[in-house]
């Protein structure tokens, strides 16, 4: 197993991990989770757990019941960020973070927030540039059904889809 860390002049590593290094964008201080490794689809990251469960959302947050709420632990994995076109997913009924397609050290780890999320604390403007970019991501309740069958979802979001429908 071949590792790389990502380094440039814009970008510096926070913190290392088995399969990934947190890496912070000098020039707009945020941080995301970058691959160090080659990951294949089906492959699982990582195990996580609830460090703290909550009745209601936050920015930090991953939703894994109507009013349940956890914070990510190992904490690292909170560093992954969206994208309409996520590599990604936290599988809340395994509790474990899969591999959704080909990712090659380097590759920013992203997943699709409205696969978990119902409706978002902080809703925002999507700018990840992808051609199935949705503009505004406010959780799976604003998506229609017809774009987010394009996406692997959450069992409790497709519970709330269900339900929606009757």
């Amino acid at each position: 197993m071949t590792t790389t860390t990502v380094t440039s002049p814009l970008f510096e590593v926070v913190s290392r991990h088995e399969f990934g290094d947190v890496l912070l964008n000098t020039s707009t201080n945020q941080k995301s989770l970058h691959a160090t490794i080659a990951i294949k689809p089906g492959d699982v990251l990582s195990k996580f757990h609830a460090g703290v469960t909550q009745s209601f959302a936050t920015y930090l947050t991953v939703q894994t019941g109507v009013d349940k709420h956890i914070t990510l632990q190992p904490e690292f994995l909170q560093y992954i960020n969206h994208s309409c076109n996520p590599n990604v997913l936290f599988n809340t009924d395994t509790m474990q973070l899969e591999c959704l397609q080909n990712i090659k050290a380097g590759d920013e780890l992203c997943f699709f927030y409205p696969a978990t999320e119902w409706n978002m604390a902080q809703p925002f403007d999507c700018l990840c540039g992808s051609k199935s970019c949705i503009g505004k991501i406010q959780g799976a309740k604003y998506v229609s059904e017809e774009v987010l069958n394009n996406y692997k979802l959450t069992s409790f979001i497709q519970l709330m889809l269900n339900n929606k429908k009757d």
